[in-house]
């Protein structure tokens, strides 16, 4: 499955998520070429803690981006949200880089790096930033635009940044606070994403040199300037308004639709959502009903992004939702990246269904042809199962043009209370098959028994006595339990089938299933039986004997941990023996 998965990854940039059996989030990445980056996971071997993530992955998902700089803003703000094992494990202590603001005593910014950010600390973080030179950086300049309290401690006299207008003077008790309360909201504005200002005070102080003919410090300045401006770009998946919104799109093809939620939090982008619909109606229909029912258990954002298109005053009197159409700036750069990762994610599901088409319908029509069976609609599948001819049971499934149909799914407790496959595969016939006469249900167009000739035979006695025209075959198992040979129930020859074939793994998958299913029920039977009809089926326990066993031990619990000398202590060895092989083999 993953094999076949990797093959559609694009080559293009973004974040990918590893998931566990569990489907939890365990590891996330970024990746300049997804295809090459997530492909090397698998084609290639691995040591230490990368062995182990690669050890856990069962499957993967990924969410595209327009640059490798939104990748890596993606795959930190959804480390920050989901918290991966793997990514605290490889991380060699780590953190990402933030720029914090310190108001009190004194307002101040630094870099700062935490492990482990606690609601309840209250820090000011704003970020986190491509990279800590990017941070640094950010932080010189603001202290160099504003007059910041620079120095650790609190000297006695004013220092020379205070002569040089870039401190209010702190230490000496005399600073101008409303000067400061509009400097900490200048500066607050431009950390929530509001460049405007700084880039205004930048122009200021750029003007102010030029006018003194101070030409190398203006142009240090516009150097921050087109920094501020690259930077800007680079993060532009990032929205600067903090709002919690969704982002909608999609796209169709090829009777399929493919739809595309991005989840934007505190002004970021922290995850996705896609769903495939087969197109029974018109496209737009089917997604505005799709959105209408999604919101009715999920939370409701401040905003959902949705392409012009859709009928928004519609879907607006269905949920308490504002929907926007964005025509320019981030959020509509967001809403083309959505409806660029819909277009991918429809491409490789069409790819997927293809292939499934082939394991699925294409193979059950050329079982159909091999077997000489014009319309193979329904095929149900028969196994047996008992422990020493005891709690015998046989389990039906029924796959319906390839795929099970679990509805159909029935169990049967044999009455038969011995090991004889020929009289269990009878009863659980007549049984099928009489009742399906009588209610005039559904008949299948060919039927699988567990097994060879013998299981053939008493499925096709059956059926002729209700004068049923079905078709019989059985599968036959290897000396590893595996599917190995189909036999044709009219000529009792072995049906040639290459072992490597669609086919083959169709009616192996058939088979495991069938098995499964009825194993299961087995199971479920013996748990239910109590430690008195244990003992009724091991040869050399009578009345008496049963009677101190139960006083004794009093569950199948722990008469299974008793040893054999304890045993023998009540019951004679060989007795013992039958006991403890009955109930190990009742226990699997």
């Amino acid at each position: 499955m993953i094999q076949e998965k990797l093959k559609l990854v694009p080559h293009l940039p973004g974040c990918y998520q590893m998931l566990n059996k569990d489907k939890q989030i365990i590891y996330v990445g970024k990746a300049k070429n997804l295809h090459k980056r997530v492909s090397s996971y698998f084609n290639r071997q691995h040591t230490g803690k990368t062995a182990m993530l690669v050890g856990q992955i069962i499957d993967f998902t990924y969410i595209i981006t327009n640059t490798e700089a939104e990748a890596f803003i993606t795959e930190i703000n959804l480390i920050k949200k989901y918290n991966p094992y793997y990514n605290i494990l490889l991380k060699d202590d780590k953190s990402y880089p933030y720029i914090e603001y310190i108001s009190k005593p004194f307002p101040k910014v630094k870099v700062s790096r935490y492990l482990n950010i606690k609601k309840k600390d209250k820090k000011m973080l704003f970020g986190p930033y491509p990279n800590a030179y990017a941070a640094r950086r950010i932080v010189n300049l603001l202290n160099r635009l504003y007059p910041l309290k620079k120095c650790d401690s609190m000297p006695k006299q004013p220092c020379l940044y205070y002569h040089i207008h870039e401190c209010l003077g702190y230490c000496t008790k005399g600073y101008d606070q409303e000067k400061l309360e509009q400097m900490e909201k200048d500066i607050l504005a431009f950390l929530r994403g509001n460049n405007k200002t700084l880039k205004d005070k930048i122009m200021e102080k750029i003007n102010l040199y030029s006018e003194s003919l101070n030409y190398e410090m203006a142009n240090e300045l516009k150097q921050e300037l087109d920094y501020i401006t690259i930077l800007e770009e680079k993060q532009k998946v990032e929205l600067t308004d903090l709002a919690n919104r969704d982002v909608i799109s999609y796209h169709y093809d090829n009777g399929y639709l493919a739809i595309v939620i991005f989840f934007v939090r505190n002004g970021k982008l922290v995850g996705s959502h896609q769903d495939y619909l087969i197109l029974v109606d018109d496209a737009l229909e089917q997604l505005e009903l799709y959105i209408a029912n999604f919101y009715q258990t999920k939370e409701i954002p401040s905003e959902i992004l949705v392409p012009e298109e859709i009928n928004k005053e519609l879907i607006m009197k269905l949920i308490a939702a504002k929907l926007v159409t964005p025509v320019k700036s981030s959020k509509k750069k967001l809403l083309d990246m959505a409806t660029m990762n819909a277009k991918v994610a429809l491409e490789n599901h069409l790819k997927i269904v293809e292939k499934e088409l082939e394991k699925t319908d294409k193979a059950n029509e050329e079982l159909g042809q091999i077997l000489n069976i014009a319309n193979l609609n329904r095929i149900d599948l028969f196994d047996n199962s008992n422990l020493f001819g005891t709690f015998s049971v046989s389990g039906m499934v029924v796959f319906r043009h390839g795929k099970p149909d679990k509805n159909e799914y029935r169990k049967y407790k044999i009455s038969l209370d011995k090991n004889d496959d020929y009289n269990m595969m009878k009863e659980v016939i007549y049984r099928r098959y009489y009742k399906a006469l009588l209610e005039k249900t559904e008949l299948p167009s060919l039927i699988i028994v567990d097994g060879g000739i013998n299981q053939i035979n008493a499925a096709k006695s059956v059926l002729e006595d209700l004068n049923l025209n079905i078709k019989v075959c059985g599968l036959k198992k290897n000396a590893h339990h595996r599917t190995n040979d189909l036999l044709d129930g009219d000529t009792y020859d072995v049906v040639n089938i290459p072992k490597d074939s669609q086919v083959f793994f169709y009616l192996t998958r058939m088979q495991d299933e069938v098995h499964r299913f009825t194993i299961n029920y087995h199971r479920s039977i013996r748990s239910k039986g109590s430690i008195s009809s244990i003992l009724d089926n091991v040869e050399g326990i009578g009345k008496e004997r049963k009677k101190l066993l139960i006083k004794k031990y009093g569950s199948i619990m722990k008469l299974k941990q008793a040893s054999l000398e304890e045993l023998q202590q009540i019951i004679p060895v060989n007795v013992a023996v039958n006991l403890k092989k009955f109930i190990d083999e009742f226990k699997k």
